[in-house]
């Protein structure tokens, strides 16, 4: 039989709970001392979120005053630390955890060695951290940089990479529409409802006169798809996503993809999307934004309009000619470009953004929202098909 848990019991996890959650002193009002593990987690917990307030350094703390909180400046006590909580809490978790130690202690310049890169969890968080820091990293450290954003890249393409290519292959089959399919390939809902009229009320049947269907993808390119990704601090993760997606969409054979990145400057990473860390390397984090002089050079790459998606990823705050912007998305659209924006690729929601410009996209036509990467393929079958986007609803 299980165990029988007392009312006494459950009070005292209760208040072990909250011990660990307020951290201890006399204001937790909880009364209660941690031992063993539970006092190396508050360790580990206290060094990262404790008191910001403490004494100042090198001076000596007063009778019954607490020490002030951190993990210090060296890179050993770093790693005992990152050691310590992927002992005591699960990876989500730690992931946290680090980007709030390098959000709320600076040890950003930490990851520059080597060794610290080793005992970190890697995440999409950590790879925009190190493309941040690419421009300083030392040569000593881009090698075992290079494998940690390597490894983040291969559990990502794992992770999308099979759905996405069968999600756009449907979508690309059913974009090749034909009036003399195969049987395997009729569309019977709209063969169905365009001969309605030769509906047959004593045989309670349609009798088809014209059949609608796919046409299977030919291995010639059929449709073109152009990533336009900003590469501000703020878009890091969508960097990210797109790069590895970019990735996966260029290794389908209907599918001629273009990866383009901009800041004020634009650079096309066309060439290095056989691997998507390449691509990551390859921006620059930070400075300025014109989106006009980004889609001014996607606009100059389209040679088939009817049959090209341009995906904007930016958050619209644009430092360019706004007009001129607006009058090139009208105009792609105009020729048939189908225009997707999103203010992110993330799995953090949208960012801050310019809402003044995002509404005069939607009033284009061209509605922004951010994405999920899980929902990243079904926006690009829709986009390839002609279809609605599937726009998440406002949270």
């Amino acid at each position: 039989m299980p165990a029988v848990v007392t009312d006494a019991e459950q009070e005292q996890e209760r208040l072990r709970r909250w011990r660990l959650v307020l951290g201890g002193g006399a204001a937790d009002g909880t009364g209660r001392s941690l031992s063993g593990q539970d006092a190396a987690m508050d360790g580990a917990l206290t060094a990262l979120y404790g008191k910001e307030d403490g004494p100042q350094k090198g001076s000596k703390p007063q009778a019954g005053q607490e020490r002030s909180a951190g993990l210090g400046a060296s890179a050993p006590s770093v790693a005992r630390w990152l050691g310590d909580i992927r002992t005591y809490f699960p990876s989500s978790v730690v992931q946290i955890m680090q980007r709030d130690a390098i959000d709320r202690l600076g040890l950003a310049t930490l990851l520059l060695e080597p060794e610290m890169l080793e005992a970190v969890e890697a995440d999409v968080h950590l790879v925009g951290t190190l493309m941040s820091l690419n421009k300083a990293m030392p040569e000593t450290t881009k090698e075992t940089a290079r494998a940690v954003v390597r490894k983040v890249v291969d559990e990502l393409e794992k992770r999308f990479a099979t759905r996405t290519r069968a999600t756009l292959t449907g979508a690309l089959d059913r974009s090749a529409r034909v009036d003399r399919p195969r049987h395997h390939d009729i569309d019977w809902n709209r063969t169905i409802a365009a001969n309605l009229k030769h509906y047959l009320p004593e045989y309670r049947t349609v009798v088809p006169e014209r059949l609608i269907g796919y046409g299977r993808a030919a291995r010639s390119v059929k449709k073109e798809v152009v990533l336009c990704i900003d590469q501000s601090g703020s878009m890091a993760a969508s960097v990210v996503y797109a790069s590895v997606f970019g990735a996966v969409l260029a290794s389908m054979r209907s599918i001629d993809t273009r990866l383009v990145v901009f800041d004020t400057a634009v650079v096309d990473l066309t060439d290095q999307l056989d691997d998507p860390v390449d691509v990551i390397f390859g921006t620059r984090l930070g400075g300025g934004t014109d989106i006009n002089r980004a889609l001014a050079y996607c606009q100059s790459q389209i040679t088939r309009p009817a049959e090209t998606v341009v995906v904007l990823i930016s958050d619209l705050y644009e430092g360019g000619i706004r007009d001129e912007m607006l009058k090139r998305v009208a105009a792609m659209k105009a020729s048939g470009v189908q225009f997707v924006t999103l203010l992110a690729l993330s799995d953090e929601g949208a960012p801050a953004y310019d809402r003044e410009h995002a509404a005069a996209l939607a009033a284009l036509g061209a509605p922004a929202f951010a994405c999920t990467p899980d929902l990243f393929p079904e926006v690009m079958a829709a986009a390839i098909e002609k279809r609605p986007l599937p726009v998440p609803d406002p949270v």
